[in-house]
């Protein structure tokens, strides 16, 4: 398999939700308890960090420029150097939740996850033991829908097939799933497991290359990516970060892969140990990968 590389020393402490911005040629992600949005140009290596009123927790492209973001409890819609406009509050009855993942999908919508709550005032972990999360489509307009009855204790990955599939997962369990999609009444249903539990690691975020494999990162220990073939066949992609948590295609060819990690309740001794933990990564890889979707408004 291809060998990964550090390319940028982010130092995140929950780096998250990746994307390729092909009209800049640049990546931006978000460190969640950094409360930070990040863009870096991997052909010059500038980079440049805008700080966030409250905790960033995804970031999506917008279609008419700009971009959509999850913070904690609210989607807003932001510029660099403007404010963030709140778009919609998924969860207004819950306030012990706060957002997790969020992707634009493949229709302009932008899909969020949520969960309990797992972040403290002081920026560090607490106890989040219950399944509170669910899944929820934002349409263009700004129409919050639940996509279905099943409950999450972490909600993470979001990956949409060709064969109609939506791929999904629940860190907490050691879950990949997949569910059937119904674009017209907006629903997910008949859930399974998508692959057996992988003993590496737990599965944070995923993509997707263009010959429908699925590339999971490894959380918490993993270490790597599992690259999920269509027949099923699973591959490790190794990585030099122990909590690898988002990972999208970019460069000229959409054949360089990058991933986010995390150093979340790592220890200093351990991050003394491995200060590459936080890392930005890159692996070249044969296959091109799918570019990141544009949200409608």
């Amino acid at each position: 398999m291809p060998e990964a590389a550090v390319i940028f020393d982010a130092r995140n402490i929950v780096g998250e939700s990746i994307i390729w911005s092909t009209a800049e040629a640049a990546l931006y992600w978000v460190d969640i308890v950094g409360s930070a949005i990040h863009r870096l140009d991997p052909a010059s290596g500038a980079h440049r960090q805008w700080v966030t009123p409250e905790l960033p927790t995804s970031i999506g492209l917008r279609r008419g420029g700009g971009f959509v973001v999850g913070l904690r409890q609210r989607v807003a819609l932001w510029s660099p150097g403007g404010s963030f406009e709140t778009f919609a509050v998924p969860e207004p009855d819950q306030p012990g939740n706060r957002l997790n993942e969020g992707v634009v999908a493949p229709d302009g919508s932008f899909w969020v996850g949520t969960m309990q709550d797992n972040i403290g005032a002081d920026g560090g972990p607490k106890p989040a033991p219950d399944r509170t999360g669910r899944l929820y489509r934002l349409s263009p307009e700004g129409k919050v829908t639940a996509l279905c009855p099943e409950r999450f204790g972490i909600t993470n990955t979001m990956v949409w097939l060709d064969d109609g599939r939506f791929v999904t997962a629940d860190t907490t369990t050691n879950a990949l799933l997949a569910f059937d999609y119904d674009p017209v009444a907006l629903t997910l249903t008949n859930p399974r497991p998508f692959t057996p539990p992988i003993s590496r690691g737990l599965p944070d975020g995923s993509t997707r290359d263009q010959a429908s494999a699925v590339y999971n990162c490894r959380v918490a220990g993993g270490a790597g990516i599992a690259r999920i073939l269509p027949s099923g066949t699973i591959e490790m992609i190794e990585l030099p970060v122990s909590s690898p948590t988002s990972c999208a295609f970019g460069g000229p060819d959409l054949r360089t892969l990058y991933v986010t990690s995390a150093r979340f309740g790592m220890s200093e001794a351990e991050l003394g140990a491995r200060s590459q933990e936080g890392a930005l990564v890159a692996v070249e890889l044969p296959t091109p990968g799918t570019a990141s979707y544009l949200f409608a408004p």
